[in-house]
């Protein structure tokens, strides 16, 4: 299928470092790994790379929160131990975001710092596991970020996952009933907006999740890395609706994860809030009691989990998540005006890779088209996602397969955020060559 003289990185190059990787399935390469075989071949060809395989912001952190954490540091915030429990200002402030942007209430002792959402799961789906005897798997609604489920083999738990692309809307209801009726499910997972593929989850959805939550007696983790990043939708103005969509309106037996990384691009100093609904936080399970002698889910997963795990999140991280959060809540700072150009990258790259033969694959969120933003997933006729995967490397073009994110439909995920504005006319060129090449060899 390669058209081995004529792609815009040395072929035999490409194939040569590709196979020095050792990889038996190209498709399941991490995004560690895409990342460095792009990066060798880029130092050994000089030709550049259009990276859409990692997710990390590609704008600049919100000046305010870095001015608070200069402060805090200053301040001499360094050389002391932050509270387990975190930074009053912050729970304080973390309690009146979730108010002033999702529309509920949790208390502040409920709102915890962590060293991102991926501390935030860890801690949380550790915990949740050990409950109830018999409850001893996570179940997650796919496609979703691989490296959870990386986090469930590392604590050696289980679990189970289906591709929610065939079973939107009211078809939720009985493919989540087929799982938790099986009495062994400790906790459901998924991120909204999604990570790969950006589809939001409805409220009506969403109600779904949280009444067979209640109904078989699941804690439900709601992954809100991107948080408010819903385009079609105002979400920037506090204490107004529309508000972020989340599962907290419909059960109490929830956790939400939100993170400072791509919200505020805060990713390098790794700080969120894992925030526990008030009833979870304060509720007894015979699990806990027996691993630990007593305490509340809430309590055993600070003063436990979250304190085997770190002893605590950076001290002036804290200081710069709660000035961020003070001032989206007061109006001052509009994050999501900021983060919106993650939209507008994405529409105008849909756009070339559409042009070229391609395909968007989560393309629906029910009858609506699915919002511009983060992250796209795009297919070709006639390939798996991993052949594509491979195939685009030597055009200089670097993704990451949909398979490891437990989707099963064929194509890649492309994220939006480090993309450079020479990069879009670079790009249209190597796509349009690709349809070409693989043209011919169609035919």
């Amino acid at each position: 299928m390669k058209t081995k003289n004529n792609t815009p990185v040395d072929y035999e190059t490409t194939k040569q470092i590709i196979e020095s990787y050792h990889l038996p399935n190209f498709g399941k390469a991490t995004i560690r790994e895409v990342v460095a075989i792009s990066n060798e071949l880029e130092q050994k060809t000089g030709t550049e790379f259009i990276h859409m395989e990692m997710g990390v912001p590609g704008l600049k952190p919100a000046q305010v929160g870095v001015e608070a954490e200069i402060n805090a540091l200053q301040h001499g915030i360094a050389s002391i131990y932050p509270n387990i429990n975190g930074l009053p200002e912050l729970k304080r402030e973390a309690s009146r975001f979730i108010k002033a942007f999702i529309g509920i209430d949790i208390n502040e002792e409920g709102c915890v710092p962590v060293t991102g959402s991926m501390q935030g799961t860890f801690a949380s789906f550790l915990t949740c596991g050990q409950c109830q005897k018999g409850k001893d798997t996570i179940l997650f609604i796919d496609p979703g970020f691989p490296v959870q489920k990386q986090q469930i083999t590392v604590m050696g738990y289980k679990y189970e996952s289906f591709d929610v692309y065939d079973f939107r809307g009211d078809k939720l209801n009985a493919k989540l009933e087929e799982y938790l009726s099986k009495g062994n499910i400790a906790a459901i997972v998924y991120s909204n907006p999604n990570n790969p593929a950006w589809f939001c989850l409805t409220e009506d959805e969403l109600k779904i999740i949280g009444e067979i939550s209640n109904k078989h007696d699941v804690i439900v983790i709601e992954d809100l890395a991107y948080f408010a990043m819903d385009f079609r939708k105002d979400l920037g103005k506090p204490f107004e609706p529309p508000y972020q969509a989340s599962v907290a309106r419909y059960t109490d037996n929830y956790i939400l994860q939100i993170s400072g990384s791509k919200a505020f691009s805060y990713a390098g100093q790794r700080i969120g809030i894992t925030a526990i609904s008030n009833k979870l936080y304060n509720r007894k399970y015979p699990g806990l009691t027996e691993r630990y002698g007593g305490g509340t889910f809430g309590t055993v997963y600070i003063h436990r989990v979250l304190y085997a795990l770190s002893s605590g999140t950076s001290h002036s991280a804290q200081y710069a998540l709660a000035a961020m959060f003070k001032a989206a809540s007061d109006g001052t700072f509009n994050f999501v005006e900021e983060i919106k150009e993650y939209g507008r990258r994405a529409k105008r790259l849909k756009k070339i890779f559409t042009d070229n033969g391609f395909t968007i694959i989560y393309n629906k969120d029910l009858d609506q088209p699915i919002a511009d933003g983060f992250y796209f997933t795009i297919g070709y006729p006639g390939m798996t996602g991993s052949q594509l995967m491979e195939e685009l490397i030597y055009y200089g073009v670097s993704a990451i397969s949909l398979e490891t994110t437990g989707s099963r439909q064929e194509g890649l995920r492309a994220c939006t955020s480090f993309i450079k504005d020479n990069q879009y006319d670079l790009l249209e060129e190597r796509l349009r060559l690709f349809r070409e090449n693989h043209s011919r060899t169609d035919n």
